[in-house]
């Protein structure tokens, strides 16, 4: 150990580098359209980087195209390419940890095959994490090829979740990422399913910084996160790094408990002057139950999705099932 402590230092000295190892992680669902593009892209930045080897790590989510037959034909040629194929589509945050968990270089790069997220912010990305930050998390200063509804609601979507949650969840961001390997570690130590990884990133700490960029339409294919997907994102931010849904139905209790002994009153009175303008018991009754009902069941949703993640995480089922995996 203390040889190679000699030898490092004496490398430092003459301005040698330590090689490094970077691992990029790409998954993928139905990307048959972009997966060679994507694929000699990544390669094209990655080879030109200096004092740093890489793996590139594609993992395929279930995808019911032939994208896994595109994998499998680049890493028959390509050793430093390696994949994970899921048993079945399991999502994109199953997709990103189950790389998480099998890197092994000392950076890690997480980025989305469409290529919406540029891989020759790269080079600009390493060198913030050779000044020191450890997280460089993409920023979107323009999304293009997004239709207004979508910007709408991924504006209200972090304007609500940093509203909620503890945590300050950069907005306009993705899972667009380089991360140093102690980062990876850590996350790789939280157990939780049905994670929101770019909240954990922000929960963990660390020195962070953003790098501001233009993201592009896609390349080719369709969206993989419509309506459905978005929300159900949204609904596991929210629930995983905020209980002030709970709180908020605990307020409205309040609230309801407040109108109803005003409508009580407003009720005793006109009876005791005699006023007319009710008709006996009806609005009292019709407002207590509708106002009651509404809150009750708003509550009862909110808290059986809190109960429903503790029965999630009590079975202990794996987020993910791997079918194979090659050159890894």
């Amino acid at each position: 150990m203390f040889f190679y402590y000699k030898i490092s230092k004496a490398r430092e000295k003459k301005g040698i580098k330590e090689m490094k190892k970077l691992s990029v992680i790409i998954p993928m669902y139905n990307e048959k359209e972009v997966a060679k593009i994507c694929y000699e892209r990544m390669k094209n930045v990655v080879d030109t980087l200096e004092n740093y080897d890489y793996e590139l790590i594609f993992i395929n989510d279930g995808s019911s195209d032939n994208t896994q037959d595109i994998l499998e034909e680049i890493a028959s040629f390509d050793n430093k390419v390696k994949i994970i194929s899921f048993s079945r589509n399991f999502g994109h945050q199953a997709a990103v940890t189950a790389g998480i968990r099998n890197v092994t270089g000392d950076a890690v790069l997480i980025i989305d095959a469409d290529l919406q997220d540029p891989p020759e912010l790269l080079p600009e990305m390493i060198d913030l994490l050779e000044q020191g930050y450890e997280v460089i998390y993409g920023k979107r200063k323009l999304r293009k090829g997004e239709s207004p509804f979508k910007l709408l609601t991924a504006k209200m979507f972090y304007k609500t979740l940093n509203a909620l949650s503890d945590v300050e969840i950069p907005k306009d961001t993705g899972d667009f990422r380089l991360v140093d390997r102690k980062v990876i570690d850590v996350i790789n130590t939280l157990p939780e399913h049905n994670k929101f990884l770019r909240g954990l990133f922000s929960w963990v700490g660390f020195k962070q910084t953003p790098i501001y960029y233009e993201r592009q339409a896609r390349k080719a294919g369709k969206t993989k996160y419509p309506l459905r997907k978005m929300l159900k994102l949204a609904q596991d931010g929210i629930i995983s790094f905020s209980t002030k849904p709970l709180k908020i139905v605990g307020g409205l209790g309040i609230i309801t408990i407040i109108l109803s002994i005003a409508i009580l009153i407003y009720s005793l009175v006109s009876y005791a002057f005699d006023l007319n303008n009710l008709t006996p018991g009806w609005t009292s009754i019709m407002v207590a139950i509708t106002l009651f009902s509404g809150v009750q069941l708003l509550a009862i949703w909110v808290i059986s999705e809190y109960i429903a993640r503790i029965y999630d995480e009590t079975r202990k089922r794996p987020e993910y099932v791997i079918d194979k995996k090659i050159n890894m």
